[in-house]
């Protein structure tokens, strides 16, 4: 494994704090308006975007270009400018589309540095909500609210049989092997609000999530956040939660494993 050793958090948090004011501010000045929506889906799957997706991603990469010009970028909407560094940003610029579209207010500007390969930082901003969640360092992370900064942690001491579960399948999961995994279905009582849901976790509000589908840019903002909270994730498959995909995050390992079990004859 190379060396990932990474010690400049100070620098970087100071910038997405600064960017997460400057992208509600940007929403409401520029972005608060009626849209037309685009699905950019292929064949007959439903893939919407909007021109605010596309604004905000230009806005955080002109953002990201003028103080780390030499940083590598990936974004969802306008793919991967490469250099030679070891930092890449990886941008969802609205994670939640749909939620955006039907004026649901869990949608939320997703942004992740990467240091060779890892997420190291992450922000979740939520426009709507005026508030947002970045990681200090790898211990420490923040939810801001209306100016105020609170800590992160989530809840550890929730015993097995009074977990808060929500998850979303986002049609990936059929219905026969949803039927082969009772004992989850009957454990998701809460619902899923896009990148929030892996946010309440971090508050401690809720203790398990479990998605489908992740891309890159859904998930690595969201990992080192979790981690700096005292959270657990990885994918169904007990892989690294870098690689995307089917994704669960919970409070503890305990409770970890014990949904990684019960999802285990949905991948066969």
């Amino acid at each position: 494994m190379p060396n990932t050793r990474f010690n400049n958090y100070r620098i970087y948090y100071s910038f997405l704090n600064a960017l997460a004011k400057d992208l509600t501010k940007y929403y409401y000045k520029k972005l608060d308006k009626p849209f037309n929506v685009i699905n950019k889906g292929k064949k007959k799957k439903y893939d919407p975007v909007t021109q605010a997706d596309r604004e905000f991603e230009k806005f955080i990469r002109k953002r990201i270009k003028s103080r780390f010009p030499k940083h590598q970028v990936v974004g969802e909407e306008f793919g991967f400018k490469k250099t030679k560094s070891d930092y890449t940003w990886v941008i969802d610029p609205i994670d939640g589309t749909r939620s955006f579209i039907i004026g649901n207010p869990t949608w939320s500007n997703l942004i992740a540095l990467n240091y060779k390969g890892r997420p190291v930082i992450g922000l979740a901003n939520f426009p709507k909500l005026n508030k947002y969640y970045l990681n200090y360092s790898s211990r420490i992370a923040y939810v801001i609210e209306k100016g105020k900064k609170r800590k992160l942690n989530v809840n550890k001491r929730v015993s097995n049989n009074q977990i808060k579960v929500a998850g979303a399948f986002h049609g990936w999961l059929s219905l026969n092997k949803q039927k082969k995994i009772p004992k989850v279905l009957k454990l998701m009582q809460f619902p899923c609000f896009d990148a929030l849901s892996y946010a309440h976790l971090c508050e401690g509000r809720i203790d398990i999530v479990i998605q489908c589908l992740n891309q890159i840019w859904d998930i690595h903002p969201i990992i080192p956040i979790v981690k700096a909270s005292g959270g657990v994730l990885s994918t169904w498959k007990n892989e690294d939660a870098v690689k995307a995909g089917n994704i669960l995050v919970s409070n503890n390992i305990s409770n970890h494993n014990k949904i990684l079990k019960l999802l285990r004859p949905a991948l066969k």
